[in-house]
């Protein structure tokens, strides 16, 4: 059907009656007389030098470019590469992470609108680019497809630039020399792609499938393989038919796919970063997600694999088993199969295609080449890896609009914990303190100030990593905060704590000795003693309330993009 400013149902053909000068400017980008009335397609990609997760987005682009045009379709390619999460971390250049990803889905924004685009294809592999594309895919409502840009090949050893956290350490305690640094160093990232465990590029990508916004089986398929681009020359023919048929992104997403997602999420212990996208990813289609449903909607879905770093295997491994294909199949009975996808298909008529294609018969023989079966990796719902899901959402008196952790990497052990705070208000004094032993056994290391308020929300996962890679304090100390956790943070970590220090929350009014209870099972953390003795909730509340008539909450300056912080 048409809709405004389109000509026969085709913004392009508006953007050329209305505009004459567009005809010889597209003819000077290369486009023929002839592809000036075919549908524009838009191919907006985050490839760049900057990492390998992006490295390699030309060659997917040139894949989808050429099938886009075979099918009768004029592409056009853009690119605003990303930034690695891995290089930004520790220092102040990942308060500049979180608002990349509304940085990127704005540039894609301003390339669709302001040329008259009548589809768009968005790939990208890692943490902020992947939520970036799916917010930009739903805020401007083009026949869309976004294709993954997949994971990265596995080192020996399974080693990744994750095992890379802990060799400075190990370094300088003496137990690895520099020449076994530079070993795990020069083998952790063996070709392109988003990192070989399930952080938030991996489980990004797992979500844009979910969300049947992807090609069925595409999220983190190997990208050192012709597969990617396979998917890539797929993607470039199917959306033609998507502008053909109109069939659109808000035709797709729905309350009923984002539940399907958040349910495999769970399922795969996916990032909790996830917590913070999907919801704006749903935000931009006029849907509502809160926290709150990341913990109703899973509590009867099981952990069904146990990928790195909370669990064993890379992210190739998990594709080769059956990907997120196998994980829908295992789940059939908890989702809703009649939604949407890029397919034209539902879900339910993309499981059966898959199935009579071969694609689970191809992976049951793939695990067979290396000895294994696909139950090594993905198990069932009636033998999950756990009978518990991935994440939980906390609430309490530190807490009142939640918060979130990924206990699936946590040593059930550590499910319930009370400590003594030893308080930081920013994340490299707490690192320093961890490395200098002033962290103690059975202490909860709060680290405030680190909210999108204040910072921009950056990841804690050298504060995380410094307490993993202290056997003294990996299974006797916990972390909290109202910063976000890497997907691939690992221990007790409950971190997204609203209201954030900047704006009055509670977190803000802990001091040292305070005791702190994190309680997995009730989903539950908050302050239960005042300076080491064991209080009353309403105790502990008049203690609060009088550190509160003397407290002001600290005020931030922020300059060039992260002014932008406060229009999140």
């Amino acid at each position: 059907m048409d809709h405004p400013f389109t000509e026969n149902g085709l913004k392009s053909q508006y953007v050329r009656k209305f505009g004459p000068e567009a005809d010889p400017l597209w003819m000077g980008k290369g486009a023929r007389r002839q592809d000036l009335p075919k549908p524009q397609i838009l191919i907006d990609t985050t490839y760049g030098d900057s990492h390998p997760g992006s490295k390699h987005l030309n060659m997917v682009a040139e894949a989808a470019k050429n099938a886009v045009y075979a099918s009768q379709c004029m592409p056009s390619v853009y690119t605003v590469t990303d930034i690695c999460d891995g290089v930004a971390t520790g220092h102040p250049g990942m308060n500049y992470s979180l608002i990349s990803r509304e940085m990127i889905a704005g540039m894609t924004e301003i390339h669709a609108m302001a040329s008259g685009y009548d589809g768009l294809i968005t790939s990208s592999s890692c943490d902020k680019a992947t939520p970036g594309h799916l917010m930009a895919i739903a805020r401007l409502n083009l026949p869309a497809i976004h294709i993954p840009g997949g994971s990265m090949a596995p080192g020996p050893g399974f080693i990744s630039a994750d095992s890379c956290y802990e060799t400075n350490l190990r370094v300088s305690e003496g137990s690895m020399t520099a020449e076994e640094q530079f070993y795990v160093q020069c083998n952790a990232c063996p070709s392109w792609g988003a990192c070989q465990y399930m952080g938030t590029a991996s489980t990004m990508q797992c979500m844009a499938e979910a969300l049947g916004l992807a090609l069925p089986g595409s999220a983190v398929a190997p990208a050192n393989t012709n597969i990617l681009l396979q998917f890539a020359a797929e993607a470039g023919e199917k959306i033609a038919e998507l502008v053909a048929r109109d069939i659109r992104p808000l035709d797709i997403l729905s309350r009923e796919s984002f539940i399907n997602a958040i349910r495999i999420h769970a399922a795969i212990g996916g990032s909790t970063n996830a917590v913070l996208h999907l919801p704006a990813v749903a935000k931009e289609a006029g849907i509502e997600v809160t926290h709150d449903d990341f913990e109703t909607c899973t509590r009867d879905i099981p952990l069904l694999t146990k990928v790195l770093t909370a669990g064993t295997w890379p992210t190739q491994y998990f594709w080769y088993a059956g990907g997120i294909p196998r994980i829908m199949l295992e789940l059939k009975d908890h989702l809703y199969l009649d939604v949407m996808t890029v397919t034209g298909h539902t879900l339910r008529e993309n499981l059966q295609a898959l199935e009579e294609s071969g694609y689970f018969r191809r992976a049951d023989e793939m695990m067979a080449n290396m000895r294994m079966t696909v139950r090594d990796i993905i198990k069932s719902v009636n033998e999950p890896a756990d009978a518990d899901s991935g994440i939980s959402i906390l609430k309490g008196n530190i807490a009142r609009g939640g918060a979130v952790m990924k206990h699936c990497a946590v040593d059930k052990s550590m499910y319930v914990f009370t400590g003594r705070a030893r308080v930081f208000d920013d994340e490299e004094s707490a690192v320093d303190a961890i490395y200098r032993d002033v962290v103690q056994p059975g202490e909860v290391v709060v680290v405030r100030y680190v909210g999108i308020k204040a910072k921009g929300m950056p990841e804690m996962l050298k504060a995380t990593d410094a307490i993993c890679n202290k056997p003294a304090l990996a299974l006797s100390t916990a972390i909290v905060t109202d910063g976000r956790f890497s997907g691939a943070s690992r221990g007790p970590c409950v971190g997204y704590l609203l209201p954030e220090a900047a704006e009055g929350g509670e977190i803000g009014l802990i001091e040292d000795g305070d005791l702190i209870e994190i309680n997995v099972y009730k989903r539950s953390v908050s302050v239960t003693g005042i300076r080491g003795k064991a209080c009353s909730p309403e105790e502990v509340d008049a203690a609060f309330a009088k550190r509160r008539s003397s407290w002001t909450p600290k005020k931030f300056e922020r300059r060039g993009v992260l002014r932008y912080i406060d229009l999140m």
